[in-house]
């Protein structure tokens, strides 16, 4: 696997999984920021407000170096670590994954609890479509307005993504491509008569 992609999921997918009448509503979601967790953890615990727990694990970026588990509650280790261990042996990131627990009158013990979150989230994620995307780099180039056909002939030829672009005498664009293809690109632009690449 090219250390330019990663791994995540499409949408939202949800499974319930029943343990000795204890039930376990999972739910993956796709994220891109830790404010967007949040508001999907408020989401879920306003909704599921009548339920003992709302335990939850994310992973955050290309890097997977960003991440948390909740055991809201429960015993330590034994719900947030288990639905992390998922999203690892999936080798996802950019995922929440919520494990809501009804309580159904019967302990599991911390071996039980561990399996069920476990079982309830690795259901959620089966459910879900999994996807590969790349790891995208922007680069921004200046240029006079005369040299736009050159700029323009890279741009087709290394197809970039256009993010944006401001044409007057002076021009701009911002062009978004996949990491393993940005020197070439970045090569190709810094031959442009005029261009200057401008650094962030």
């Amino acid at each position: 696997m090219a250390n330019d992609t990663y791994k995540t999921i499409s949408d939202l997918s949800e499974a319930i999984f029943t343990e000795k009448r204890s039930k376990f509503l999972a739910f993956a979601i796709p994220v891109r920021t830790v404010e967007e967790i949040k508001e999907h953890i408020d989401f879920y615990q306003k909704k599921y407000y009548d339920a003992r727990h709302v335990c939850y694990a994310y992973m955050l970026g290309a890097e997977r170096e960003t991440f948390r588990a909740n055991d809201n509650g429960e015993p330590s280790g034994t719900a947030g670590k288990p639905i992390l261990g998922q999203i690892n042996s999936n080798e996802l990131t950019d995922i929440l994954v919520v494990v809501i627990r009804y309580f159904g009158g019967i302990k599991l013990g911390t071996s039980g609890l561990i399996v069920a979150y476990k079982a309830a989230s690795a259901e959620a994620i089966a459910a879900a479509e999994v996807i590969e995307k790349t790891v995208d780099e922007e680069i921004t180039v200046a240029f006079e307005y005369p040299f736009m056909n050159d700029v323009m002939r890279i741009v087709k030829e290394e197809e970039p993504e256009i993010i944006r672009q401001f044409f007057d005498m002076d021009c701009e664009m911002t062009l978004r491509i996949r990491q393993s293809l940005m020197p070439k690109l970045r090569a190709r632009l810094e031959k442009v008569e005029t261009g200057r690449i401008l650094e962030k």
